[in-house]
C-alpha cells in the first residue's frame, strides 16, 4: 500500500491516468471517458497542491468523476449531436414518398407491399395485388400507404 500511496501521491499518476483516459476517448468515442479523464486530471493538480493521502485521492476522484459525468450529461442534453443522416437506422422513414407495390390485398385497412427486395406489412385504403401505392409515413414496421395520384 505505500508504494502505490506513493506512486500515485505523486500527482504523476493521476495525470498518467488522465492522458490515458483522453487518448482512449479519440480511440473509442464515446462522449463518457472524456469525463473521467477530466477527474484523474483535477485529481492530479489537487494532489500536486497539496499532499493529500491515497485514500483521499481515490474519493476525491470518485467525487470528480460522478460530478464530471453528471456535468456531460447535462451539457450533451443541452447539445445534442446532430445526425448527418437522422433516418440512418429508420428504413420505413428512409422509403416515405416512395412508390410500393401491393403484394397481398390491401383490405380492411390492412395488407402487404414490398418495396425493393423486402415486403413490409402494409396499412391504408383497399387494393389489390399488383397496384402502385404511395408511402406516407411508417410506423414501426408498418408502412403507411396512400393510391397514386
Amino acid at each position: 500500500m505505500a508504494l502505490l500511496s506513493e506512486l500515485f501521491g505523486l500527482h504523476w499518476g493521476w495525470m498518467a491516468l488522465g492522458v490515458a483516459l483522453a487518448i482512449a476517448e479519440i480511440v473509442a468515442p464515446g462522449y463518457f471517458l472524456i469525463w473521467l479523464a477530466a477527474a484523474a486530471l483535477l485529481t492530479g493538480l489537487v494532489s500536486a497542491a497539496m499532499p493529500i493521502g491515497l485514500e483521499a485521492e481515490i474519493v476525491l476522484f470518485v467525487v470528480l468523476c460522478a460530478l464530471a459525468v453528471a456535468a456531460g450529461r447535462r451539457w450533451m442534453l443541452r447539445h445534442p449531436v446532430a445526425s448527418a443522416d437522422p433516418l440512418l437506422n429508420d428504413r420505413g422513414g428512409q422509403i416515405v414518398g416512395q412508390s410500393v407495390l401491393v403484394t397481398h390485398v390491401i383490405e380492411g385497412g390492412s395488407g402487404r407491399v414490398r418495396h425493393g427486395d423486402t415486403e413490409w406489412l402494409a396499412r391504408g385504403p383497399d387494393a389489390q395485388p399488383g397496384t402502385r401505392m404511395r408511402v406516407t409515413g411508417a410506423e414501426g414496421t408498418v408502412l403507411v400507404v396512400e393510391h397514386l395520384h
